[in-house]
């Protein structure tokens, strides 16, 4: 027996066709009661007690309970990121189950990973803080620069606790429909939730979809240019 961590414990709570339903209708970074993760799985409330028992035990999702209902979400960002370069990976194998409609291409253009801006709109809005010297680094270790660090404040993002929150500030994670990096982290998080604030985006209701109003997304061009 090799030494290591073993991967191939993790892989196997991924592979169950229902726990993998269950942990990509926790991507939006909601928490889910037991009866509605087993109906995005198809399975019955007995067996989706079972997966979920076998998820929170390898530590994939966090349980908390609120009155007669537990509610389940992932366990951090970093099983968010997991997932999201396994669907990528799937796309370049060719592994896709999207049926194809109006959502796709919704999705494709902006959608929430975990609780940071992904799609076309979440790379664009990485390239250009990295193009703009906003955010700086080599891989996943990402930085804002001072002149970010003063950027985020101007608009509204609360630099003193994200750097006192656990989580880096900020990340990159690779994207599974553009196959490139886009920001999470405290500040992907931030910024995410600033854009809903100044209400120039909102959440699709039972989807993972954001939807930039015309306004918003000329803000989004003239804030990011």
């Amino acid at each position: 027996m090799k030494s290591g961590p073993d991967i191939a414990a993790v892989a196997s709570l991924l592979g169950d066709p229902a726990r993998a339903n269950m942990l990509t209708a926790l991507m939006d970074g909601a928490a889910l009661t037991a009866g509605e993760l087993a109906r995005h799985a198809g399975v019955t409330a007995q067996t989706a007690s079972s997966h979920l028992a076998k998820l929170q035990a390898g530590g994939l999702i966090a349980a908390r309970k609120q009155g007669r209902h537990s509610y389940f979400a992932l366990a951090d960002e970093d099983v968010g990121s997991v997932l999201e370069a396994l669907m990528g990976l799937a796309v370049r194998a060719g592994l896709g189950r999207t049926r194809p409609g109006p959502k796709e291409p919704e999705l494709r253009l902006a959608r929430v990973c975990y609780d940071h801006l992904a799609g076309d709109m979440g790379v664009a809005l990485f390239d250009r803080l990295l193009a703009r010297k906003l955010i700086a680094g080599v891989g996943e270790e990402i930085a804002l620069t001072k002149t970010g660090s003063a950027f985020a404040e101007d608009f509204g993002v609360d630099l003193g606790a994200l750097e006192k929150a656990k989580r880096p500030v900020c990340k990159a994670c690779l994207d599974w429909s553009v196959r490139r990096s886009h920001l999470a982290g405290g500040l992907g998080a931030a910024l995410l939730q600033r854009f809903y604030e100044l209400k120039w985006a909102a959440r699709v209701e039972g989807t993972r979809i954001v939807s930039f109003t015309r306004k918003g997304r000329a803000a989004f061009e003239d804030a990011f240019a």
